[in-house]
């Protein structure tokens, strides 16, 4: 079942889309990559200064960086199912990609429990020593993410 459904998207519009456009393709790739930069970059800015400071002054080092890294999320979102779509079989099957989906989905698991978690206290300009955990899970998990994405194009 589930490398039909990575055969159907290989196959749909989208996959035809991005194997026979170059100019697509480049585009979705580099839009990707600078996704990648934006989330990675605004949230390990975020995490330093939670851990190096513990948390002092977080929320004016937040109000940046957490826009930035939701704007590279929402374009690694659609600039990824390109770049899925035009090799599916392949890249569905790809270890690698399993870790990436992993750690994506353990940093966004995370952030989501650190603001559940710290949001009236990070507003209020006092995170508690154990926020610094969470910032160390996140900073790991978008590192692995970053490293396990490169490393689908060598498995």
């Amino acid at each position: 079942m589930y490398l039909d459904l990575l055969a159907a998207l290989e196959g749909s519009w989208l996959g035809h889309a991005g194997r026979h456009s170059a100019w697509l393709y480049t585009a979705a790739n580099l839009l990707h990559v600078l996704g990648a930069a934006f989330v990675v970059g605004g949230i390990a800015v975020f995490d330093l200064k939670v851990l190096a400071e513990h948390g002092k002054h977080a929320w004016q080092v937040g109000r940046y960086a957490i826009p930035l890294a939701a704007a590279g999320l929402a374009l690694q979102i659609p600039t990824g199912l390109l770049l899925f779509a035009v090799e599916a079989r392949a890249l569905g099957t790809n270890p690698a990609f399993y870790v990436k989906l992993a750690f994506i989905a353990l940093g966004l698991v995370n952030v989501a429990l650190f603001h559940a978690r710290f949001g009236a206290a990070l507003r209020a300009g006092f995170l508690p020593p154990e926020a610094r955990i969470y910032a160390l899970v996140s900073l790991l998990a978008w590192i692995v993410t970053l490293l396990a994405g490169r490393m689908i194009a060598y498995l």
